[in-house]
């Protein structure tokens, strides 16, 4: 864990963003008290759209949807 003061994060900020994305602890501190910790924000998710996969699905087993004879004991 990376402790930094107030004053030396302004100071460093490029550098202590390039730590926090490569994965290590960035803790910005005042009086020795910590306030924050640095951390990369997750990528947005993209928008689901339906009927995106349509025409991806070649071919289905003819029988795709017959009960396995294995699980007999579980109906």
């Amino acid at each position: 864990m990376n402790q930094y003061n107030v004053a030396e994060a302004k100071a460093r900020l490029s550098e202590l963003l390039q730590k926090a994305m490569v994965g290590e602890d960035v803790i910005i501190a005042r009086d020795n008290q910590p306030l924050v910790r640095l951390v990369p924000v997750d990528p947005p998710r993209t928008t689901r759209v339906p009927g995106s996969a349509k025409g991806k699905v070649l071919a289905i087993a003819p029988d795709f949807d017959d009960p396995i004879a294995d699980f007999q004991d579980y109906t």
